[in-house]
Parts: structure tokens; sequence; C-alpha cells
């Protein structure tokens, strides 16, 4: 169970998450947790005004799935908009609890396909993408409540 899992991919991630550093002003701010491992995201966005990302920043305390997803998140998130960042957590979501063949069109994400089996790893595989759509939908709101 664990090769298949804790893979070299996997690992190689899990050491190269990007933008690992709080923001001083961020628009919006979110932290997930996961009861189960005890795993925490917390991610920190300033939206265009368009309302795509244009400055992220993320603290990782995670398993090294959470780390893994969290690096990958961090590596594609600027220049996405809120309803990209929602589509991509919903495709994860669904791909990791079978209800979908592929995991969206978010780059690298097929790399959790040997964790589908084992639901008490999903929590934090989705903590990076929940926290994320959660700050851009928080920077979001506080953008049209200024308008």
């Amino acid at each position: 169970m664990s090769a298949a899992l804790y893979n070299p991919t996997i690992l190689r991630l899990a050491t190269s998450i990007p933008h690992q550093t709080r923001l001083a002003e961020p628009q919006g701010s979110a932290e997930r947790r996961s009861p189960i491992c005890g795993s925490r995201v917390t991610v920190d966005v300033v939206l265009d005004e368009q309302g795509r990302v244009t400055e992220l920043g993320q603290l990782v305390r995670a398993c090294a799935l959470g780390q893994a997803s969290a690096s990958l998140m961090g590596a594609h998130a600027i220049g996405r908009t809120l309803p990209e960042l929602e589509a991509a957590r919903d495709a994860l979501t669904a791909f990791l609890a079978g209800e979908r063949d592929d995991p969206g069109d978010w780059p690298g994400l097929d790399v959790f396909v040997p964790a589908r089996p084992h639901s008490a790893r999903h929590p934090s595989i989705r903590l990076a993408f929940e926290a994320v759509a959660e700050a851009a939908a928080s920077a979001h709101a506080s953008q049209t409540a200024g308008t």
C-alpha cells in the first residue's frame, strides 16, 4: 500500500511546494484542516480586477499527500479564476470518490490514482484545493462588496 501511495513523484512534489510564504496583505484567506490526520493548509490570495489570482501564499503542515497536492495547486493557481478553482476542487473530490474517471484538467492530479481506494487519505489531498477556492471566494466577495 505505502509504496504505491508514497511513490517518488509524490515525494518529489512534497518537497517542492511553491509560494510557501503567507501574504502580508491578502484579499482572501482560508485554512482547511483534516481531522483524520491533523494536516492543515492555509492559503492567501490576491485577485486582479478580472478575478484572477495574481498572488498566492500558503502555509502547509501536512502529510506527504497533502504536501504534494499543495505543490500541484500552488504551481498552477496563478491566473485562475474562482470558477476555475471551484471546478478543480470539485473534479478532484469526485475523482477521489470514484464519481469520475479523470481528475479534471488541473495538471498533475493523476498522481493521486493510487490514493483512490484509500478514502482516509482523501481529506488531506483535498485540503489545498478547498482552501484556495475558499480564499478566492472570500477575496471575490470583498471585491464585490467594495464596488
